[in-house]
């Protein structure tokens, strides 16, 4: 299972929001490129990214922060918020990004999702968020009444490389990962999973990782990792075992 230190951010510095709220937000780091360097040398394989005001503005804002982390790492990463259409992708794609992550879009135009993976093997992901067992989307401003298999089910084969799942009502409170949920999404699609939103502690991955046999791949770790709750290095031997 691999872990996926994260990286969110909000005006060029790294935050962390509390239920996906902006004005809930806690700078962790003005130095995204510092922070992605950091992670890489504890030994992370991936780096997860997100641009929390993109994912608002519906186009990427913070392209200047996130070119500094691809300079700073050779570690793939995985970036998503608000990328919509073909070009974007294509543009950071070009610019060095492993892997391009697809949320709101997957909801309202799943068309481009098969597209993209036609086009670009491999390199996508969808991002789904719930709320209640239901989708949110525009950076979680607002709930469908699709659920997330439903959603999920979509792309079964379409090639998407994962499926990630947060669990909004768990982001950034510390309260523990939805193993269950995520489980059970996991088991029901043959796409992998990784899990997102309230990982706290190493005993969290410790739970996720006995259930890694339903199809769970891997894990996103944000505030527990800024707050000293999770050593990236000792959560990469624990996932590794």
């Amino acid at each position: 299972m691999i872990l996926f230190p994260a990286i969110d951010l909000k005006d060029g510095n790294c935050v962390r929001l509390k239920l996906g709220l902006m004005e809930e937000a806690t700078v962790f780091n003005t130095d995204p490129g510092a922070q992605a360097k950091a992670f890489a040398d504890a030994g992370a394989q991936w780096i997860h990214v997100v641009d929390l005001n993109g994912a608002f503005a519906g186009k990427p804002v913070n392209a200047a922060a996130v070119e500094s982390i691809l300079n700073a790492v050779t570690a793939p990463v995985q970036l998503g918020g608000g990328i919509r259409d073909m070009a974007t992708i294509e543009m950071w794609l070009d610019k060095g990004v492993s892997r391009v992550i697809l949320g709101t879009v997957a909801l309202r135009d799943p068309q481009l999702v098969k597209d993209s993976c036609k086009r670009f093997p491999g390199r996508i992901a969808v991002g789904i968020d719930a709320k209640g067992g239901k989708v949110a989307v525009e950076g979680w401003a607002e709930t469908s009444d699709l659920t997330v298999l439903d959603l999920a089910l979509k792309f079964e084969d379409a090639g998407v490389a994962a499926i990630i799942y947060t669990d909004i009502d768990r982001d950034g409170v510390l309260a523990g990962p939805n193993t269950a949920a995520t489980a059970a999404l996991a088991q029901a699609i043959s796409t992998p999973v990784i899990a997102s939103g309230g990982v706290s502690s190493l005993d969290d991955l410790r739970a996720l990782k006995a259930v890694a046999a339903s199809g769970i791949a891997g894990v996103i770790s944000g505030r527990a990792i800024y707050d000293g709750r999770i050593d990236v290095a000792a959560a990469i031997a624990l996932l590794a075992e």
